[in-house]
């Protein structure tokens, strides 16, 4: 909102107003925005999640501290969400599409959060929304997303035009603020299903190239290819980080560093300069995701305020669910879903602890007659609580392993 009004007293020469066409400055209010709002707002929140008793149920698992937090205000996740969306309304370009469909993703996943939270609290049923509701939630969205990058004239990358030699072709063009002849890269905006891929040449995955037997329909047949991948990772990638909301501080913690991580590739994505410096996807319009995801890094430590060890406040579904959508969302619409077994390593190595655990138990229980485990509990972090590691180490060890994975997602750009 500010920056269109902003955007509108410029042309008058109001004072400052043109402060706000830069990203940068933008980002930086709508990161302190986020702060402040989950500090001050969520507060008042906890209190009024404790006055309604809004507390969690716990299971007794055996694990060290557990029954501890019986009563914590859950549905925390709702600071998180009020810390995003304001400030994205605020300091965002709202007409941008890529910013539109972010709110719709963070709203969506919020709400099937939330019915899941009501259902557990308020209903007391502990198994919540049924899965199959969440998954056909997740696949909607999905749809949505995969749609819109389809359809939408604004969704676009920008190409090198090449010649019969397969040289970039130059073009002269007049610098605007010098008004000086300059000569540069030949391009042109395409619909296109390339993608971002580590360590290879060009860092480029064209989904269609799996189909080039099929002709004229290749492109077609990779447009289908890419709208299963969107809903695949849009679903696993939440559910990761639903898994990972475990222990205190853990899943917010891990997905602020996964919100930097993706804040600084959507900033050179969308950067001229820097994407062609690094040889990298020039995706137009993007850069104003950086506004986002700044809402996002500063919702999320925000909120880690009140959610580390000792927990105030849980984020019950309400966050997780979200918190693993926006990140997949954000990654596919920056053409960098191929990086997010880096990016949210730890998301990732939660949800195969509780894939191989569930699958070795059903094997050996056939092969043996009893089921055999390979961790003591999963998801991961609760192996670790099993063997009576303090919370507060498991969670920070977590965090080192989610900055280590998060500065190679980075590295990967210059590695060929």
């Amino acid at each position: 909102m500010f920056y269109h009004l902003f955007e509108f007293l410029n042309q008058y020469d109001f004072p400052g107003a043109g402060m706000f066409q830069y990203i940068s400055f933008r980002s930086s209010l709508a990161v302190i925005t986020a702060l402040l709002i989950s500090l001050i707002f969520g507060k008042k929140i906890i209190g009024l999640l404790q006055r309604q008793q809004i507390g969690e149920e716990i299971r007794d698992l055996g694990l060290q501290g557990q029954m501890e937090k019986k009563g914590t205000p859950t549905m925390g996740g709702v600071i998180i969400l009020l810390s995003i969306v304001v400030p994205t309304l605020l300091f965002a370009d709202l007409t941008n599409t890529y910013i539109l469909l972010m709110l719709i993703t963070t709203v969506w996943l919020g709400a099937i959060g939330f019915v899941d939270d009501y259902i557990k609290v308020f209903r007391k049923n502990k198994d919540g929304l049924a899965g199959k509701f969440k998954i056909v939630g997740q696949v909607s969205l999905g749809l949505i997303v995969a749609a819109t990058l389809y359809i939408s004239k604004d969704v676009v990358v920008r190409e090198k035009v090449l010649d019969s030699d397969g040289q970039v072709k130059k073009e002269i063009v007049i610098d605007q603020h010098t008004g000086l002849q300059k000569v540069v890269n030949k391009t042109v905006d395409v619909k296109s299903t390339k993608t971002t891929i580590p360590f290879i040449k060009n860092h480029v995955l064209d989904y269609s190239s799996f189909f080039s037997f099929m002709g004229k329909y290749k492109q077609l047949a990779g447009w289908a290819l890419y709208f299963l991948v969107i809903i695949f990772i849009i679903t696993g990638v939440s559910n990761g980080a639903n898994l990972t909301d475990g222990l205190d501080g853990l899943a917010t913690g891990t997905s602020a560093i996964s919100g930097v991580t993706f804040a600084v590739l959507a900033y050179v994505s969308g950067n001229l300069i820097f994407s062609d410096y690094l040889n990298i996807m020039y995706i137009p319009n993007i850069g104003e995701l950086t506004i986002f995801i700044s809402a996002f890094i500063g919702a999320t430590i925000g909120f880690l305020w009140f959610n580390s060890y000792p927990a105030q406040v849980f984020m019950g579904d309400t966050g997780s669910l979200s918190l693993g959508g926006i990140i997949a969302v954000f990654a596919i619409i920056i053409r960098k879903e191929l990086l997010l077994p880096f990016a949210c390593g730890i998301f990732m190595i939660e949800s195969l602890s509780v894939m191989i655990q569930v699958y070795y138990f059903k094997r050996t229980k056939k092969k043996y007659g009893e089921g055999r485990r390979i961790f003591l509990m999963s998801p991961l972090h609760h192996h670790y609580q099993k063997k009576e590691m303090p919370e507060s180490k498991i969670v920070t060890r977590f965090w080192i392993v989610a900055i280590i994975l998060a500065i190679s997602t980075i590295v990967t750009l210059k590695v060929r």
